[in-house]
C-alpha cells in the first residue's frame, strides 16, 4: 500500500511540473463521453459519470466542458465509440501492473502497451494473470487540513472502512459501490474532499531496491502517457531508501 501511495504522490507532483494538461483533459473528455454514453447523462443514477464528473472539476475543467462531453456521450453524436479494455502484466521485479484503456483501436492500443512492456523490462500477460493481486476499492484523499485524529472520526461518521495515512496525504477507503455515499456523507459534514475515485488496490506488494525502482517508474511512466491509457495500477513498492537514491 505504501508503494502505492508514494507512486501517487510521484506522479501527481511531476504532473505538475509537467504540465500535461492538455492529455489529461483529452482522457477525461473521453471518460466523460463513454460514461455518458454507456449509462446516460444522469450522474445521480450513474456513478460512473458521477466519478468522471467529481475528477474532471477536481482538475479545474469548466462545467461548460463537462457538460458538453456528457452531452455528446449521451447523445451519441460523437465520432469514436471506445470500449474499455484492460491488460495486464508484470514489471521489472516481478511487479504486477494493469492497465485500463479506453479505445477505439483494439490492434493499435494491445499494440503500443505490448512494446512498453518490452522495452521496459516487463512482460504482457493474459486476462486474469495478475487481476487476483487487487481489491476495486473507493478511494477518498481528504483536505490537506485534516488531521489524523480528524480523519478517524469522519471515517466513522461517514462510514469509511478505513484510514491510510501516508506522506502527509491522508486517504479514506470504502467499499467500491460505497463511494459515492461516503462522499456525499463526508459533504454534508462539511468535508469537501480532494479527490474521490474507484481504484484498484493490491492486496500483497513487491519491495523493490533502487535500480528496479527506476525502471519501474520508467515504465509505469510511458504506461500513463499513453493517449489510449485512463489509469495504471501496480503493487510496487518503493522503500524510503530506494526513493532517497534516486533522488
Amino acid at each position: 500500500m505504501a508503494g502505492h501511495s508514494k507512486w501517487a504522490n510521484i506522479q501527481h507532483r511531476k504532473s505538475a511540473q509537467d504540465a500535461k494538461r492538455g492529455k489529461l483533459f483529452t482522457k477525461l473528455i473521453r471518460e466523460l463521453t463513454t460514461a455518458a454514453r454507456s449509462g446516460g447523462a444522469d450522474p445521480a443514477t450513474n456513478p460512473r459519470l458521477r466519478t468522471a464528473i467529481d475528477k474532471a472539476l477536481a482538475a479545474n475543467m469548466t462545467r461548460d466542458t463537462i457538460d458538453r462531453a456528457t452531452k455528446r456521450g449521451a447523445g451519441g453524436t460523437d465520432g469514436d465509440n471506445y470500449e474499455a479494455v484492460r491488460y495486464e502484466g508484470y514489471g521489472p521485479g516481478g511487479v504486477a501492473i494493469m492497465v485500463d484503456c479506453l479505445t477505439d483501436n483494439r490492434n493499435r492500443t494491445v499494440g503500443e502497451v505490448r512494446h512498453l512492456f518490452s522495452k521496459r523490462g516487463g512482460n504482457l500477460g493474459t486476462d486474469g494473470s495478475v487481476a487476483y493481486l487487487f481489491e476495486a476499492r473507493g478511494s477518498i484523499v481528504l483536505p490537506a487540513d485534516i488531521t489524523e485524529e480528524r480523519a478517524y472520526e469522519l471515517a466513522l461518521e461517514a462510514g469509511a472502512d478505513d484510514v491510510l495515512v501516508q506522506d502527509g496525504t491522508i486517504e479514506l477507503l470504502t467499499a467500491f459501490d460505497r463511494l459515492h455515499e461516503v462522499r456525499e456523507a463526508l459533504l454534508a459534514l462539511g468535508v469537501t474532499p480532494q479527490s474521490a475515485e474507484l481504484a484498484e488496490r493490491p492486496t500483497t506488494s513487491v519491495q523493490l531496491d533502487a535500480e528496479q525502482t527506476l525502471q519501474v517508474i520508467k515504465l509505469l511512466d510511458a504506461l500513463e502517457d499513453l493517449d489510449d491509457v485512463q489509469q495504471v495500477h501496480s503493487n510496487a513498492e518503493f522503500s524510503d531508501e530506494a526513493l532517497a537514491a534516486l533522488a
